[in-house]
């Protein structure tokens, strides 16, 4: 069974150049940096869990418009050089990763807040109330 593999045009000419090119940003060990989310609802509120280490705080934005909640970060890794020390290899990568998804209800904004300890980005969304529905008499 022959193998698919996807053509790259700059691979014979610029074979350093555009490696990994457009990639998903990956750690030391060779995964993909991505946000990773549990949604729980209860009380009319939603809360996000997103796992995002190794991120300052600072570095980190979230958006809520309706019932779309938007969250960035800039991943920014780079070592340290000390005094007397020699570098044999330095891994660093550096770039953006984000991440967009709806809810089932829209969110009131001014009620939602966010905490960011040890690597988890928590978030805690109300509801937006819903206007009770009035019956209109016909004349």
């Amino acid at each position: 069974m022959s193998r698919l593999s996807v053509y790259d045009p700059f691979a014979e000419v610029f074979p350093e150049l555009f490696r990994g090119f457009m990639q998903p940003v990956r750690t030391a060990s060779g995964e993909a940096l991505e946000i990773r989310v549990d949604v729980k609802e209860s009380n009319g509120e939603y809360t996000v869990h997103a796992e995002i280490p190794g991120v300052k705080r600072e570095d980190i934005n979230v958006q809520v418009d309706g019932n779309r909640v938007s969250i960035s970060a800039e991943v920014k890794r780079e070592s340290e050089k000390k005094d007397g020390e020699r570098v044999l290899r330095s891994e660093r990568y550096y770039g953006s990763v984000a991440r967009t998804f709806s809810l089932g209800s829209d969110l009131d904004e001014s009620k939602a807040s966010a905490k960011y300890e040890n690597g988890v980005l928590t978030l805690t969304l109300p509801k937006k109330a819903t206007p009770a529905t009035r019956r209109l008499t016909i004349s």
